[in-house]
């Protein structure tokens, strides 16, 4: 055994867990409470004095809570309440097995407290971090024993989003990782191993939702609230990126976006917008404040505006281009379902819409391409066939008569739909290309595996499937064609394909499938 090792096995003293949790925030408290619940002796500590006994009141009134509601049996909340204590000094954390911080998201503030903790706390004892965006390694820097230093990162509530993303830094040792793992089975949540990269893997996989709506938006392409309901709507998200961003808060998401984007030494993938720090600047956080990407009452967003029909509008038949007809089959029956009338001839007649599909590519460009009239020209997008909202989009010179007629017959229908400026990829090719993109670069740098970077994202960030899951059913080639449109149309690299996408794409196999 070397000098750096601990004196005895992580796993030896794995069972029974003696736990400390330091920082009684949202997040401590959560890892406190399951910790807790689950059987565990927990103390908790807070360098604030007095935080900590506030908070565990309010998880005692909260395990309760659960217990009166019958979610929680009485025998496991009066086990766990008596368990959970408040401690006022880091020297009451000498006999513990494992400590678990989440304090604030400060390199040197997490530094300084590991390097006291070592002072204190017994050679094999754990020390974990609950950084979301931090390096372990760079956490572990300076300690003593780096090997027993790993990353534990949960999520926000604690209680109910049962997974935790489990990381080894560069020099922490297998033991480790393992009885961290065992650590987070224990507590009944589910552990995925994920490389030390910034973001590790589920705030990593989650750039493509946050940064590619706030692009849109700073686009001048459509407003915060028509990109989400487009992405829950159209594309089935429960919740679309402003309204993340608001619920989250964006004193909190903001810095993360910055850090990572920096971290990957400004990766074009990751690239925040402006408007997010004209947001910051202005203390427009979300529903904390009252006011963010959408105003709120009494913890509730205040109605937006109604979808109206044009004022004034006539119904005029819609003819779709030949060569687009077959991009979406299901399009012909859903229009005329909505009392829109299809004219099905070889040419438009001379007071039809002429309506595109485009796959990657904008509306004026693929009228250019199709050699039509851009005045008379609507696009709707293709790409989601069960969409319960329909994304409009004119070009450049479509007159307002054309463009009011076909959402005045769509909306008079019953019909949901989003009428946005011109771009290539709409908003959830966009949005939804950019997601799949970015798990397939994550599967490529082996950051974690196919399996686990679906589940994770499902579990983490509650999409309604997994990234690589998502683009199989999309199609690899189709991901594979928007990117390259939009690369090719706003010459940006933030649009390149990740390698394990294109390779896949062009083999015609599954995003899931691993390298030989």
């Amino acid at each position: 055994m070397s000098v750096s090792e601990p004196k005895s096995s992580f796993l030896s003293q794995s069972r029974p867990w003696s736990v400390a949790v330091i920082g009684a925030g949202a997040m401590g408290r959560g890892i406190a409470q399951v910790a807790a619940q689950a059987g565990m002796s927990v103390r908790l500590h807070d360098a604030v004095a007095g935080r900590a006994a506030e908070a565990v009141i309010a998880i005692r009134a909260e395990m309760e809570k659960r217990a009166a509601a019958g979610k929680l049996s009485r025998e496991v909340c009066d086990a766990a309440c008596t368990s959970l204590v408040s401690v006022e000094e880091l020297a009451d954390l000498a006999d513990r097995n494992l400590i678990v911080e989440a304090v604030v998201e400060d390199l040197e503030v997490k530094r300084g407290l590991f390097r006291a903790l070592e002072a204190v706390v017994s050679a094999d004892c754990m020390l974990a971090t609950n950084t979301s965006s931090l390096l372990v390694t760079s956490i572990a820097r300076g300690c003593a024993h780096p090997e027993r230093v790993g990353g534990v990162h949960f999520f926000n509530p604690v209680p109910a989003m049962k997974i935790a993303e489990v990381i080894a830094g560069a020099r922490t040792g297998p033991a480790t990782v393992e009885a961290l793992r065992a650590f987070v089975a224990d507590i009944g949540h589910t552990p995925i191993g994920a490389a030390d990269t910034p973001g590790f893997l589920i705030n990593h996989a989650g750039r493509g939702l946050y940064t590619e709506g706030v692009r849109i938006v700073a686009e001048g392409i459509a407003a915060p609230h028509d990109v989400d309901a487009v992405m829950q709507e159209a594309a089935g998200f429960r919740m679309g990126p402003f309204q993340l961003f608001d619920l989250t808060g964006l004193d909190v998401s903001y810095p993360v976006l910055s850090h990572i984007y920096r971290e990957f030494f400004e990766e074009p993938r990751f690239r925040p917008a402006p408007l997010l720090r004209r947001q910051v600047e202005a203390g427009l956080y979300g529903r904390k404040v009252g006011e963010g990407f959408y105003r709120y009452a009494d913890g509730r967003p205040v109605p937006g505006a109604i979808e109206e029909i044009p004022a004034e509008w006539a119904p005029r038949p819609v003819w779709i281009e030949p060569d687009d007809r077959a991009v979406a089959p299901w399009l012909s029956a859903r229009l005329s379902a909505l009392g829109v009338p299809i004219h099905d001839g070889a040419c438009p007649g001379a007071d039809a819409i002429q309506l595109v599909l485009p796959i990657g590519e904008d509306a004026t460009s693929a009228a250019i391409r199709h050699g039509l009239d851009l005045q008379r020209v609507m696009a709707i997008d293709p790409l989601l066939a069960d969409a319960r909202r329909l994304t409009l989009m004119p070009t450049v010179a479509t007159r307002s008569e054309v463009r009011d007629a076909l959402v005045g017959m769509v909306r008079t229908g019953g019909g949901k739909a989003t009428l946005i400026h011109d771009s290539p990829g709409f908003v959830a090719q966009r949005v939804l290309a950019m997601i799949v993109n970015i798990a397939a670069d994550i599967a490529q740098q082996r950051i974690a595996s196919p399996r686990d970077i679906d589940f994770a994202v499902r579990g983490g960030l509650g999409y309604p499937t997994g990234p690589l899951a998502l683009g199989d059913a999309l199609g690899p080639r189709t991901i594979l064609t928007i990117l390259e449109r939009m690369q090719a149309f706003y010459g940006d690299p933030r649009y390149r394909p990740s390698p394990w996408l294109k390779r896949r794409a062009l083999a015609a196999c599954s995003l899931t499938h691993p390298d030989a």
